[in-house]
């Protein structure tokens, strides 16, 4: 029976490598150059390519990716225990070759794109020479493509797309947007006519796309297949936020008890007090179920597919952003008007909470999504009473033990003596 809670000694020398790497190069650099990765200047870009380079060197560059498609192939559970790390660090997915909203764009890419889109797009996303942004919600729809209107159409050898599209993460930065219309994913470069981009809101973009015209080759996979590359797109991006919300959560947690042991009040170092101590103890439980559940979850994966663990998924989906939500509070809380204030990253975390219940589907659809799943494994009762109704398991149990009384007299009458015992005690 393989049941164990370790990490093989091969792949733990790799996490101690990216540890000390996160600690002493990526921590610094994010701290000296915010957004490094997108910054012109020649010798800041010279030094990220320097540490990306290392990065490579220990085979650890776009390790979302199967080795099928291009990658390192570490499966789910191996990329879970490397995001407990980098998602500790704002500049590491980038600098690893594995952040949003690219990640998920180069994984439909490289399952669907044709060679020379891979060529044209891909090589070209994975050197970040390229970024990229995924555009699906709309403004009268949200994330139900059910209620989408963006829709592409054919005149000759071009698509003619013609639509809005609401909260297209870092849209106003990308080289490539990837549309997702009606009747298709369609890679539209962000400079072609017919592409605007609002004013407002200035990070998760509002897009007009108004007769914006690409080559045919410009689809994504087969026409009318939006939904498949979609589902196969979002689902693992959402076990990848989980994998790095553990890392925020634990960063908040970290922070907590630190603080909690700091400061003093009533005549007391706070961690004494019992309503701080309910709040750590509360969080630790939190964190522990919340990480033991994404971990289950990408083993599980990596034994049969995301497909056939839409359920788990949609479970850590909704369960990571209330558990980020209460610790980040509760941290922030400890913390006090500290906590208030941009000078700590609890404030971003507590902010990033309803984000996370909303990017990539909002958590009350997900709920709806386990409870539908999981109701499919059971059956009504009959009659009036629950199949653990009491009298209906004692009936049970003396038909199932009758055959044992036959051939043991002495437990029968021991039986009966009991049963008239509880019978008299109940009158």
């Amino acid at each position: 029976m393989a049941w164990e809670f370790c990490t093989d000694p091969e792949f733990q020398k790799k996490l101690d490598w990216i540890q000390e790497f996160c600690e002493q190069r990526v921590g610094p650099l994010h701290h000296v150059f915010p957004h490094a990765v997108r910054l012109p200047d020649p010798a800041v870009r010279a030094y990220v390519r320097d540490l990306q380079q290392d990065v490579k060197d220990q085979g650890l560059w776009a390790l979302f990716l199967d080795e099928e498609l291009g990658g390192p192939g570490f499966g789910q559970l191996k990329l879970a225990l490397v995001n407990e790390i980098l998602g500790r660090y704002p500049a590491a997915p980038q600098l690893f070759g594995a952040a949003a909203p690219d990640t998920g764009n180069m994984e439909i890419l490289a399952a669907y794109g044709t060679d020379e889109q891979k060529k044209r797009w891909l090589e070209p996303l994975l050197n970040q020479e390229m970024f990229s942004a995924y555009s699906m919600t709309e403004p009268q729809g949200g994330s139900d493509p059910r209620l989408f209107k963006t829709v592409a159409v054919k005149d000759g050898d071009e698509w003619v797309i013609n639509g809005e599209k609401w909260f297209t993460s870092a849209g106003r930065v990308a080289d490539l947007l990837f549309v997702m219309c009606t009747n298709g994913i369609f890679i539209v470069p962000r400079e072609t006519p017919g592409v605007e981009i609002m004013p407002e809101p200035r990070n998760h973009n509002h897009i007009k796309y108004t007769d914006v015209r690409v080559p045919a080759d410009h689809l994504l996979g087969p026409e009318d297949s939006a939904h498949v590359l979609a589902q196969r797109r979002l689902g693992g991006g959402r076990i990848h936020h989980a994998m790095r919300t553990i890392a925020q959560c634990k960063l908040a947690f970290d922070m907590m008890c630190e603080r909690a042991l700091s400061r003093e009040s009533h005549g007391a170092i706070i961690s004494e007090h019992q309503m701080v101590q309910e709040k750590i103890a509360e969080s630790y439980a939190k964190l522990r179920m919340l990480r033991l559940l994404v971990l289950e979850t990408a083993w599980k994966i990596d034994q049969t597919s995301a497909q056939d663990c839409r359920t788990d998924i949609a479970t850590v989906k909704f369960t990571m952003s209330k558990v980020l939500r209460e610790i980040s509070f509760d941290s922030l809380q400890i913390h006090g008007s500290l906590g208030t204030t941009d000078l700590t990253p609890l404030q971003d975390m507590y902010s990033a909470a309803p984000q996370m219940g909303l990017a990539d589907g909002a958590d009350e659809v997900h709920k709806t999504t386990v409870a539908r799943r999981v109701l499919r494994d059971y059956e009504p009762h009959e009659g009036y009473f629950p199949r653990e109704f009491l009298p209906y398991k004692e009936q049970e149990a003396w038909a199932k033990m009758e055959p044992i009384f036959e051939l043991n007299p002495e437990l029968a009458e021991s039986a009966q003596r009991w049963k008239q015992y509880r019978e008299k005690r109940r009158r």
